[in-house]
């Protein structure tokens, strides 16, 4: 069957597709070391597994409404209170299948064709396509590592356009673990002041995976006067292991959040009922589990920051949250393989770390940041610290000059 136009304007998720890759390796009986996977390896809390089966025995299985239950409503007015000082209302609140859904039906709310849509780059693998898929253009802004792979002020200006409708601000960020400083967020929220026709989408869906001192900065509540014009996303699924639960929110401007509400209620009518009950019971309850895996996020990162900078070709800065490190790898392109095959570029690299050392990561140019390859902390010191080795006995084959033996 003839499928639509739109497709062609966007190609599958990258780390869907490498982890798809290291599933069939896998298969073929080879040990892969996988530092791809985007998600918690942390079981769900178990309070949060006790509400959904209370809801299931209480016979909570109907739907619900579109915008989500009551209950889940108030946990999540409640936590943006107590994270950010807001104070929002239910006509401000919408929720859906995982937050990636939540962006999409925004940008599907919002975007014609010609619309604008800024990316800083590097970013979320799924911002450009999901852009493209909503007939709109997204404009890649590249943010290099000298600016903490930020966007600035100056960067900002420089971009808008008549046709710019969103800025997209993930913080902290997915490759590289970036957060926007509060000083930092309100020289962005100066430049946007000054172009009312410009909204900004935040995705804080790592905002508590976050190793600072102070809570993670908001721009919803660090300049109230653009209160109209952001719309905040976050989720469960970082934060308390709930990946597979789906239910992602997103908070805004009420004519946004009942457009976005009238497109759920044609496509999937409302996220799962026992998943709303399990999110809104992370929510509310005790947050020793945050806490604690905050704890190990934390060491694993110091440890993997450690040895990744201890390999000679690679570089990498310290992220200010997520469980992502985005490494430079810029020293290997233009080496060889054992083989005498070129680094060319990041993927190759990527590719040597797989058939060389069966380490799995996914390059930078999937993230808009080509020279980098991504790694994931988010699995086990063992595996880190092994993976790590192998990666130093990857880059320690490559040489300047193809050897006499390749030749």
């Amino acid at each position: 069957m003839k499928t639509a136009a739109r497709l062609g304007r966007i190609k599958p998720s990258p780390s869907t597709a490498a982890a798809q890759r290291v599933r069939e390796l896998k298969s073929q009986g080879l040990t892969i070391l996988d530092l791809t996977v985007g998600e918690p390896d942390f079981d769900t809390p178990d309070h949060v597994k006790a509400a959904a089966i209370r809801a299931i025995e209480a016979g909570e299985t109907k739907y619900t409404p579109v915008n989500g239950t009551s209950a889940l409503r108030a946990a999540i007015t409640g936590k943006l209170r107590e994270r950010h000082g807001l104070d929002v209302t239910d006509a401000n609140i919408t929720v859906g299948g995982g937050a990636k859904q939540v962006i999409f039906l925004a940008l599907m709310a919002t975007l014609d064709e010609g619309d604008e849509v800024i990316v800083p780059a590097p970013y979320w693998v799924s911002y450009p396509d999901m852009v493209r898929a909503n007939d709109g253009t997204p404009v890649i802004v590249d943010c290099p590592e000298a600016d903490g792979f930020k966007l600035t002020p100056e960067r900002l200006t420089a971009a808008i356009t008549e046709h710019t409708r969103w800025v997209v601000l993930n913080t902290p960020g997915n490759p590289t673990g970036s957060a926007y400083t509060t000083a930092e967020l309100r020289a962005l929220a100066e430049v946007l002041l000054a172009h009312p026709q410009v909204g900004v989408l935040t995705d804080e869906i790592y905002d508590e995976i976050w190793y600072g001192d102070e809570s993670a900065g908001s721009l919803a509540a660090v300049e109230p006067r653009l209160a109209d014009r952001v719309f905040l996303t976050n989720g469960v699924s970082k934060t308390y292991a709930m990946t597979g639960w789906r239910i992602g929110y997103g908070v805004g401007p009420t004519d946004l959040v009942t457009a976005i509400n009238t497109l759920q209620s044609q496509t999937s009518s409302c996220p799962s009922s026992v998943s709303q009950a399990a999110a809104a019971a992370a929510l509310t309850g005790p947050q020793d589990f945050v806490q604690d895996t905050v704890r190990v996020y934390r060491a694993r990162r110091d440890e993997t920051v450690k040895l990744v900078n201890d390999v000679p070709q690679l570089s990498c800065t310290v992220p200010d949250g997520g469980f992502y490190l985005l490494v430079n790898c810029q020293a290997a392109v233009g080496q060889f393989t054992p083989a005498g095959t070129r680094i060319e570029n990041d993927e190759d690299f990527a590719r040597h770390l797989l058939d060389s050392q069966q380490v799995a990561v996914i390059h930078g140019a999937a993230y808009g940041a080509p020279g980098y390859f991504r790694i994931s902390f988010a699995t086990s010191t063992d595996v880190l610290t092994e993976a790590c080795e192998r990666i130093a006995a990857a880059c320690a084959e490559l040489t300047n000059a193809p050897s006499e033996h390749a030749l």
